[in-house]
């Protein structure tokens, strides 16, 4: 698997306003039910992306080892369910929705996260603060549903291929707040800021 053009074949979308509202959109080589089940049980979800421990079901609570938490809002198997997605004790709404489509065989992923973003957060980093983050663990979900193994959280930023997406991936959402009326020069020092941060220099 070349990962860049994991990275590269998504489409993404930035809706900017008081809220922001960021969408990502691709395919998987696989059936609909194998990536709901991929997306939803716990044993399969450590393997691409973090431990989970609570109720993965409507209404229940759960918490990712280490990140966000929340509650399962909506639910609709195997297409489409909602959940609220709170890191820590941060104020204001923040939710996640993913859409399911079967397409030939294969299965088009849609993830939409609507935040209220701290102003300073989103002056330093914009949208890429958090969207590669989400690249990243949509990459882990194309090495699982592939039969490969998780990247290491830990060292992956460190190799030359790690660097590579991190980087593609910064870019591809720079070019997304651009194409959302965001001025290129916000949008290049977002996408700097960013690629500092998932991928430093050596030593830094």
């Amino acid at each position: 698997m070349n990962m860049v053009d994991e990275i590269t074949r998504a489409h993404r979308e930035l809706f900017d306003g008081e809220r922001k509202d960021l969408v990502i959109r691709r395919r998987y080589d696989a059936e609909i039910e194998d990536v709901w089940d991929a997306c939803t049980d716990a044993d399969r979800l450590k393997r691409w992306f973090l431990p989970v421990s609570g109720e993965l079901r409507l209404g229940g609570r759960y918490q990712f080892e280490g990140n966000a938490g929340g509650e399962v809002l909506e639910c609709e198997p195997p297409r489409r369910f909602k959940v609220s997605w709170v890191m820590g004790e941060a104020p204001g709404l923040s939710e996640v929705e993913v859409k399911l489509t079967a397409e030939d065989g294969a299965t088009v992923l849609e993830l939409r996260h609507v935040a209220e973003v701290p102003p300073e957060m989103w002056e330093g980093f914009g949208c890429g603060g958090v969207g590669v983050g989400w690249d990243l663990g949509l990459l882990g979900l194309a090495l699982h549903l592939s039969g490969g193994e998780k990247v290491g959280e830990d060292t992956f930023h460190l190799t030359p291929e790690g660097r590579q997406v991190i980087t593609a991936s910064a870019r591809a959402w720079g070019q997304a707040e651009e194409a959302a009326g965001i001025p290129a020069e916000k949008a290049a020092a977002h996408v700097a800021a960013v690629t500092a941060f998932y991928a430093p220099e050596s030593g830094a």
